[in-house]
């Protein structure tokens, strides 16, 4: 079965035109990748709500796609700026839609907050590199998103801001010690939506274009104590996408669950494995 997907870009212009010039990709054509090569072949298109005037591929509407996915962003909703409010909105279109719906660590913000539920400025501070020691609620290890995830895990992740208050009509699948909200099921208008605060579809690269990119904040937070030390960081992550190099994974304190891409990508498989089997609903009927 061959899905097709689009792909929300949760990032301004410039932000994503950095991350292209530096990744070769911008975030929306990396997440579009792996939701391809995860589900052994398909398409996907583009949309960038955080533009003005961005709207689905000409002659698209969203009942056409087997899924829809939200991207990781450098914006923060709780600032209600312009580019926040046009995706918030799209995402109400897509619940309403009923097409499979899943994100990323602002994808999870931009559905919470479309379905009624709140964002703000982690009072506990950023969490950044790895989520650590994530734990599924009850009903997540029952729940088809965490499917194959253990009793604690590991996440890449990069975030400053958190869902504090989840929609009515929600339920809460996994928590840490830096953010209850690390994993929910979000149901609004006919429509499910499935995320997680950390990103799955990431590769350590990109963590390390964020470090790049935010060196002077980490140093200054303590997450490194110079920009020698965050450097060398950097150097370790890049390297580990070429080789899962022990001495790296201990340095870092790594396992299975973020080195392997198999493990890492768990709730896009498991995303990917619902839209397939709406499709198969939508065409036996």
């Amino acid at each position: 079965m061959s899905l097709r997907f689009l792909v929300m870009e949760g990032s301004p212009a410039p932000a994503r035109e950095r991350y292209r010039e530096a990744l070769g990709r911008t975030p929306a054509q990396h997440y579009g990748d792996v939701l391809v090569q995860v589900a052994g072949g398909g398409s996907f298109d583009i949309v960038c709500p955080a533009d003005p005037g961005g709207k689905l591929p000409e002659g698209a509407i969203l009942a056409d796609y087997d899924g829809v996915a939200i991207t990781g962003s450098p914006l923060h909703i709780w600032k209600r700026e312009p580019e926040s409010i046009r995706q918030i909105e799209l995402a109400r279109e897509v619940f309403r839609s009923g097409v499979p719906f899943f994100g990323s660590c602002w994808g999870l913000q931009v559905a919470a907050v479309a379905a009624g539920g709140h964002v703000q400025k982690n009072p506990r501070g950023r969490e950044f590199g790895y989520a650590r020691r994530i734990a599924p609620t009850a009903d997540g290890a029952r729940h088809a998103l965490l499917a194959g995830r253990p009793a604690l895990f590991d996440a890449p992740c990069s975030h400053l801001d958190e869902v504090t208050a989840l929609p009515a009509d929600s339920t809460l699948l996994a928590s840490n010690a830096v953010s209850r909200v690390q994993a929910a099921e979000i149901r609004y208008q006919g429509g499910t939506f499935w995320g997680v605060q950390y990103h799955p579809e990431y590769v350590h690269s990109v963590l390390a274009y964020i470090l790049d990119q935010r060196a002077g904040d980490l140093v200054a937070e303590g997450f490194f104590v110079d920009k020698a030390q965050s450097s060398a960081y950097s150097a370790d992550l890049v390297a580990l996408d070429a080789e899962p190099r022990r001495d790296i994974c201990w340095r870092l304190g790594l396992n299975a669950d973020v080195v392997d891409p198999i493990q890492r990508r768990t709730e896009i498989a498991n995303f990917v494995a619902w839209c397939k089997a709406e499709a198969s609903q939508s065409d036996a009927a």
